[in-house]
């Protein structure tokens, strides 16, 4: 089976683990995704159905307009990848005017041309709800068209919303599968990356993800599948969970020596 990419470039995107987490995903009749992120599990998975959130309004926006009017939004995004919008003067213009703006399909299209045109496709806000990230100095950034059109064809079968994990999951019905790929708790405590969004994600909020992943599956028979580092840590916190040892490759830095490998964790409640 063709694995397909996601259009947009994220920071800890589950492109390069999909064949594990397919593997690990139970059946049902609908995928429930409280951290949809970038979606490469949703646009490499098969199920009737899709409840997919996550906290970043901008991030769902985006896709609620590739969903209703994907024709109109690829040819009116294609204008933002040319030479002439590829330099640092015109990303932190186009950055100021998302900062400015308040209107839905203006914020999509901007939203894509910062996400491939910024620094390593990150995406972060400041304290104040501003988007902050750097200019990338790519020499060609992509357009992804064929991208884009594929998930505009899976949408059709998904619902997007804008919520935290915790109203995602009190919503969960029987006969749904559930995959969380929360921000990753940290391998050291001097690489504390849990910033998502202008929220971060504490070690308290990891174990109460953890304890209503158990409680769905013992109480609702709601399978739930968790991605994560392998740290003492998250062992600890998905102790109830049957947990699968999985080998990433991390690509937070811009060159390939500076990607490596590390043990992650798949944990299953069932």
């Amino acid at each position: 089976m063709k694995k397909h990419r996601a259009f947009l470039k994220w920071a800890g995107g589950k492109y390069l683990l999909l064949e594990d987490i397919q593997r690990h995903l139970p059946e049902g009749d609908c995928l429930v995704e409280p951290f949809v992120g970038a979606g490469s599990v949703f646009l490499n998975t098969d199920y009737k159905k899709y409840y997919l959130a996550d906290i970043n309004s901008d991030l769902i926006n985006l896709y609620n307009i590739v969903k209703h009017s994907s024709s109109q939004f690829i040819a009116d995004a294609r204008g933002f990848f040319t030479p002439e919008t590829n330099n640092a003067d015109t990303y932190y213009a186009h950055r100021s005017a998302f900062n400015q703006s308040d209107d839905p399909y203006y914020r999509a299209l901007l939203f894509l041309y910062l996400n491939r045109h910024g620094y390593n496709g990150l995406c972060r806000y400041n304290l104040r709800g501003q988007f902050n990230v750097p200019f990338g100095r790519y020499v060609r950034p992509y357009f992804p068209q064929a991208e884009l059109e594929w998930f505009a064809v899976r949408a059709q079968q998904a619902t997007f919303v804008c919520e935290s994990y915790v109203q995602t999951l009190s919503q969960v019905r029987r006969g749904s599968v559930v995959y969380c790929d929360p921000p990753y708790a940290p391998l050291s405590s001097t690489a504390n990356f849990t910033a998502y969004h202008t929220n971060s994600f504490s070690a308290k909020e990891q174990a109460l993800l953890a304890e209503l992943a158990y409680k769905l599956a013992q109480k609702k028979s709601v399978p739930v599948l968790i991605s994560n580092h392998d740290t003492e840590l998250t062992r600890k916190w998905y102790e109830e969970a049957t947990l699968h040892v999985v080998t990433a490759r991390r690509s937070i830095s811009r060159s390939a020596k500076g990607r490596t490998k590390v043990d992650e964790l798949l944990a299953l409640y069932t």
